[in-house]
């Protein structure tokens, strides 16, 4: 049986490859958030929005039936839900033993919608005036793709690491996306306002995951 400090030095190799990929990771969606608003708010471009936009037009013109259903699908990072998840996820996790996965799950949530909010006020970007029904509050970044994915992402990365149903895991990250997909679908948001917050989640998830690491290491 090795020492404390064999064993500390074992782990290093496999800790400096997370913290690299980590990094990495966090960087990279750095770089695509910042590159959406240099695109958004600095050149004021709409051509990559507007083309997104058509092809989801002419996907909606061909199966019109799809849209209540994108409607409903949409709820699941909506407002009511996500408190309704941020809160019982947490609370059924700590009943089942697994404290430190409620926290992350609350985190998650609350941490994205603080940042959500913050970013919001701060790029004060109004909604497409071609929206199919109304939404109230600014475009940029979008809540349901930043906190939705915060979420669904947080709980896919515990099933993941516990080794608990891996394809369930990437059905979560994959349903994530989707649900910032019916956000364009439904006008509600610019492409854009989406992958800023795709990568918003992301960055807050590399954050929270970091401070849980120097937690458990300390």
């Amino acid at each position: 049986m090795g020492t404390p400090s064999s064993r500390s030095a074992s782990c290093l190799p496999r800790l400096t490859l997370r913290s690299i990929l980590m990094v990495s990771v966090f960087v990279a969606s750095a770089a695509l958030f910042f590159l959406i608003t240099r695109v958004v708010f600095v050149d004021q471009s709409v051509q990559f929005d507007n083309w997104v936009f058509e092809q989801f037009d002419a996907g909606r013109a061909a199966w019109p039936a799809l849209t209540p259903v994108v409607r409903s699908l949409t709820f699941f990072a909506s407002l009511p839900w996500l408190v309704v998840a941020g809160i019982g996820i947490p609370v059924l996790l700590h009943r089942w033993g697994h404290p430190r996965e409620g926290w992350e799950v609350l985190l998650a949530v609350a941490g994205s919608a603080l940042l959500n909010q913050l970013l919001k006020g701060y790029f004060q970007r109004p909604r497409p005036s071609s929206a199919l029904f109304f939404q109230p509050g600014l475009s940029f970044p979008s809540g349901h793709a930043m906190i939705g994915l915060a979420l669904y992402g947080c709980l896919a990365w515990i099933l993941w690491r516990h080794r608990h149903h891996p394809v369930w895991a990437v059905l979560l990250v994959l349903f994530a996306l989707f649900i910032g997909g019916t956000r364009v679908y439904l006008h509600v948001h610019y492409p854009t306002d989406v992958l800023a917050g795709f990568a918003g989640a992301v960055l807050w998830l590399m954050l929270l995951r970091w401070a849980f690491l120097m937690r458990n290491e300390k």
